[in-house]
């Protein structure tokens, strides 16, 4: 003899879905391809979120961050500022109908080395005119480093944009004609000019132009605040709202900007930060 006892309705619900989490919680995080983790100032790290049965949202200082998985396992991708210093970030994180909480993210120490270059004096010390141009381009990069679309990105493994020599990696801390300057935001890839260039992942042209330190330059979205951008080219081949498959034309190498000979400069960013492109490679080539 079988005895039916009523269960409300709300408690159905929240049993149903500790049922389901129950069942996810073996699997692991979902199938989007990350980047290589590694936690330091300029790095990625990957921080697990647990369990949910939709995905959190996650900030740093006020900045949204990637956050991929399933409901058995949820992960942010997080761009650590390369200005950062060692000891740990907090993570703020929101999940659906449940309170705030803050998560430490461990960064580690770590000393990138120096180079120095020879470049044209006008490239360092700038006139009035020079310089009243590099602001109103700072504020327009800006306006483009802050694009946030909501479609998740293919992958987070990417192509090598161009073939070649690695001429400068990320992080060097660089000297122009023997004057201190920002560190290097991206990896440089040496080859020759005309040199084809193409998208390092599918992604949607977001800003073309020709900046005074950059040269001719190309911003790609990969969405979820994962951008890439592609500088010193000779020619620009895309424009703004071309969506591009993963290895297709953006434009060729060049020597425009503040350079010492063609190459391509390509950066990434995860949350408005420059991050360390090496990470992204999809054949491990520029591991650090």
């Amino acid at each position: 003899m079988f005895r039916f006892f009523h269960v409300p309705r709300s408690r159905r619900c929240i049993a149903a879905a500790l049922f389901v989490l129950a069942g996810l919680g073996a699997q692991p995080a979902a199938g989007l391809e990350l980047p290589r983790a590694r936690s330091v100032p300029g790095g990625v790290a990957l921080v697990e979120l647990g369990p949910a049965l939709a995905a959190p949202q996650a900030s740093l200082d006020g900045v949204p961050v990637l956050v991929t998985g399933r409901p058995g396992g949820w992960v942010a991708v997080v761009g650590i500022p390369l200005d950062a210093s060692p000891g740990a970030l907090t993570l703020e994180v929101r999940g659906e109908g449940a309170p705030l909480r803050r998560v430490e993210v461990a960064v580690a120490p770590v000393r990138y080395a120096e180079q120095r270059l020879k470049v044209a004096p006008g490239k360092v010390d700038l006139s009035a005119e020079d310089l009243a141009r590099h602001e109103r381009e700072r504020l327009r990069s800006a306006e483009v480093i802050a694009t946030w679309s909501a479609r998740e990105p293919a992958t987070l493994r990417m192509l090598q944009p161009v073939p070649g020599r690695r001429s400068g990696s990320f992080g060097l801390r660089r000297v122009f004609n023997d004057q201190p300057r920002k560190p290097h935001s991206g990896m440089d890839i040496a080859a020759p000019t005309g040199t084809p260039v193409v998208a390092a992942a599918a992604g949607r042209v977001i800003d073309t132009g020709d900046y005074f330190f950059n040269g001719n330059t190309v911003w790609l979205d990969h969405g979820n605040g994962v951008l890439s951008m592609y500088c010193h080219l000779s020619a620009i081949d895309v424009q703004p709202g071309d969506e591009l498959a993963a290895g297709a034309r953006i434009g060729a190498v060049g020597a425009t900007g503040r350079v010492t000979g063609p190459h391509l400069h390509w950066s990434v960013m995860l949350n408005r930060t420059m991050v360390d492109p090496a990470l992204f490679l999809a054949d491990g080539s520029g591991a650090p």
